[in-house]
């Protein structure tokens, strides 16, 4: 596995990473754990609260040098990378800022005596996460955990090695103890070893499906804990009383932001017959609307793909649609460009028999189904393997609550696009993984719920 920053946009390689070596693991395993043990002993969560807060004030003070980072590692837009590092900074303080509250001790009710439980650390954790969002989604285990004294061991996305060294950077100029984060350009032989090792408490994954089922397994054949999340195939549905000004605000960003490599991005627009006309006029709108070009130039709103690969992948699951009976509405023309660009493109008459229909399109690619009821869209919404977010738009929000309750999927949002905040938590059912990150939640994922119990005297 070679780890290359491949910039997207030119698909020139701008630098080579040397894998590391089994001696350089075991080095990182160890001083995690010593570092694990030792603050089991004396946890110094004051000095770590300032040691996030530094972190997260060094995110700010050089937004602009971390965001080229991640631009050029994948290619997502200059201005949303900078959004990206923003929220890493919130998110950083907001578990510096809660961490005291959330490690209280835990009272318990009983008849039988006096019992609570406390809340501490398992050990070293090993977090395997993906390209799109190369620093978010290292902050939003580093930074509870860290707080919690479990040190992170990382393997990131191969495509992304510039993002994992700079993330490493900030944490030891911050004055992070040497253990707290260690950056592995492993390859996946070894992880399978340092999901074994005991040292490693968990393992947590964003990533495929296919990923997900490896690192699980792994985990599971070790008896460590592991959480997941792997992805969405999000319905998007607009109900009779939409409000139609505000789902302009909303649209297409919901499907193009970062070109539409986003697991929470809505996939499947879900439209009432009366208004679905209408509703293709509008995304054909937005959609044609889409200036792609150098994602470092602040006109720039379509971001190439990520990767040779994730473009031709797009390109091949448009393919299979049309193949099996969808119908194009818009989209799908080649971009003559070196870098990995994708049109963007709509999607209909997709039946459930089109094998693209329960796929999810890592793209800017919008399915839009027509339907007659609101039963027959929630039916729809539900009709799919993944359960990771999804979108209700109506102008009443006890209605737009009541079809949101009925949606199976771990998130919800009302009429807006997916979001993300420290406090709110993320995270899916069925094929979409488990457990959750971010918030309190996100918190408890990786600590030890230690029950103490004193029973009442006779």
């Amino acid at each position: 596995m070679a780890y290359q920053t491949i910039y997207p946009y030119t698909n020139e390689v701008l630098k080579t990473y040397d894998n590391c070596s089994d001696a350089d693991i075991d080095k990182a395993l160890e001083i995690g754990h010593q570092l694990y043990k030792t603050w089991r002993q004396d946890d110094k969560l004051q000095e770590r609260k300032e040691q996030l807060h530094k972190v997260a004030d060094i995110l700010r003070r050089d937004r602009d040098k971390y965001a080229e980072v991640m631009t050029k590692d994948m290619g997502k837009l200059f201005s949303e990378a900078q959004g990206e590092i923003e929220l890493c900074a919130s998110i950083a303080d907001y578990y510096a800022d809660k961490a005291e509250d959330f490690l209280k001790p835990v009272p318990l009710e009983t008849d039988a005596g006096e019992a609570y439980y406390l809340k501490q650390a398992t050990g070293v954790l090993l977090a395997v996460e993906p390209w799109n969002f190369p620093f978010y989604q290292i902050m939003r285990v580093f930074a509870p955990n860290f707080m919690i004294g479990n040190p992170m061991v990382l393997k990131h996305a191969s495509i992304c090695p510039g993002s994992a060294q700079a993330f490493e950077d900030l944490v030891a100029e911050a004055g992070v103890a040497e253990g707290a984060y260690k950056n592995l350009f492993a390859d996946y032989d070894q992880i399978s070893k340092v999901i074994a090792d005991p040292r490693v408490s968990g393992v947590c994954l964003t990533g495929s499906e296919r990923g997900g089922a490896s690192i699980a397994a792994e985990a599971g054949k070790n008896l460590k804990k592991s959480s997941l999340e792997l992805g969405g195939n999000d319905a998007f549905i607009i109900l009779d009383d939409a409000d139609w000004e505000e789902l302009k605000a909303v649209i297409p960003d919901v499907r193009l932001y970062n070109a539409g490599q986003v697991c929470t991005s809505s996939k499947r627009f879900i439209v009432m017959a009366e208004h679905y006309d209408a509703f293709l006029e509008l995304l054909t709108e937005g959609f044609k609307a889409a200036k792609w070009g150098d994602p470092m130039e602040a006109d720039t709103t379509l971001a190439p793909l990520s990767s040779a690969s994730a473009k031709e992948e797009v390109l091949e699951q448009i393919t299979l649609a049309l193949d099996n009976g969808a119908r194009l509405v818009y989209g799908n023309e080649p971009i003559d460009h070196p870098g990995n660009f994708v049109m963007p493109t709509i999607l209909t008459d997709i039946t459930k028999d089109n094998p693209i229909f329960n796929q999810e399109i890592f793209g800017p690619v919008a399915s839009v189904y027509k339907v007659d009821t609101e039963e027959e869209a929630i039916a729809l919404a539900n009709d799919s393997s993944y359960g990771l977010g999804g979108t209700v738009f109506s102008s009443d929000p006890d209605h737009a609550a009541r079809v949101a309750a009925q949606i199976e999927t771990g998130m919800s949002f009302i009429n807006s696009g997916w979001a993300s905040l420290p406090e709110l938590p993320f995270g899916g059912i069925k094929n979409s993984g488990y457990g959750r990150e971010l918030s309190q939640l996100g918190f408890d994922t990786f600590i030890n719920e230690h029950l103490v119990f004193t029973p009442k005297k006779a």
